[in-house]
């Protein structure tokens, strides 16, 4: 690509770079230009114009940003329209998004003309979400670098460096203990709904129970969604504390205890049968961002319990404080 101030009568065809003129009159940015275009600078005054023209190993910014975005693009995505050197790709449902961040990454080292943004990854979107955006920053990106940058979008397995994960997920059970005859306050199962309301899971009946092993075990005999969520009355503080404990007492196994996720500590993982069993932590009851939405939405959307990684959740894990933290980290 050609890039300069070139006199008006060598400007014909080529791209304008600066957008000139006011109201009716005004010529956008990235106008190929006509013979009118080039009558009404010259109307205007101007005897040269700063514009970019393709060689023959270019292609313009549209249509490179889009076979880039094509080829980014995996199942549950949908590719907006190219408009200056742009498109955005977007969640056709809710779900999380799972991307492949080596691809990324070589794209973008591939030239810097040539750039891709992404949401974090396993972030969770709502439909028509925005996950990523190719932009293509000058106006045109050589044909051998965007094919270069198409083979690597593709991803490890082919089918897109970016996709989503809708939920598999369609019904939950939450068990909350209690530490006296009080009954809990709706407050944490009203949080607990509204995070599973985002992906479309219903929450069954309320089911309350002694903070007791054997209490806890039956309630997940008698468990009837797809999950089981457990929010005690009184903190998790060990995997051999109850609510695990009851897990195992059920015939389920605790696959991890704790996460490296400030809130949200004292989160455990485990099953009873085919069913996942999350252990919530106790600012789960707050609806503010904590580790239980990100085990929560990953296991919804069919994230397999050894595959969530909780250790490495550590970077970006230091999340906002919340205002009913009992012990906070400052002062």
């Amino acid at each position: 690509m050609k890039f300069g101030p070139v006199p008006l009568a060598e400007a014909e065809g080529a791209i304008l770079a600066h957008g000139t003129g006011t109201g009716a009159q005004r010529i956008g940015k990235g106008t190929v230009l006509t013979a009118a275009h080039v009558g009404a600078l010259r109307a205007a005054g101007l005897a040269e114009v700063i514009v970019a023209r393709l060689g023959p190993g270019d292609l313009h910014e549209d249509e490179a940003a889009a076979r880039i975005a094509q080829a980014l693009a995996g199942p549950g995505l949908i590719v907006d329209r190219a408009t200056t050197g742009r498109v955005n790709l977007r969640a056709e449902a809710a779900g999380i998004v799972q991307i492949d961040a080596a691809a990324i990454a070589a794209v973008n080292r591939i030239n810097p003309s040539i750039t891709v943004a992404t949401v974090p990854e396993w972030g969770r979107l709502a439909a028509r979400g925005l996950a990523v955006t190719v932009k293509i920053i000058p106006f045109a990106a050589a044909r051998a670098d965007v094919e270069r940058a198409c083979a690597v979008a593709a991803g490890a397995q082919g089918a897109g460096a970016v996709q989503m994960r809708g939920p598999v997920i369609r019904s939950a059970s939450l068990i909350e203990t209690r530490v006296s005859d009080a009954v809990p306050s709706e407050k944490g199962r009203r949080a607990v709904a509204e995070r599973l309301e985002r992906l479309s899971v219903s929450l069954g009946p309320r089911v309350v129970v002694d903070h007791e092993v054997g209490a806890i075990a039956g309630a997940l005999a008698a468990a009837e969604g797809d999950l089981i969520l457990i929010l005690t009355g009184s903190a998790t503080s060990d995997v051999e504390d109850v609510a695990p404990a009851a897990v195992r007492a059920s015939g389920g196994a605790v696959v991890h205890y704790g996460m490296p996720v400030d809130p949200g500590n004292l989160l455990f993982v485990g099953r009873v049968g085919a069913r996942a069993v999350i252990g919530l932590p106790g600012c789960a009851r707050s609806p503010a961002l904590n580790g239980a939405d990100w085990v929560m939405e990953r296991v919804i959307c069919g994230v397999a319990l050894e595959a969530l990684d909780i250790p490495g959740m550590g970077v970006g894990g230091l999340l906002k404080e919340i205002p009913s933290r009992p012990r906070p980290r400052e002062g």
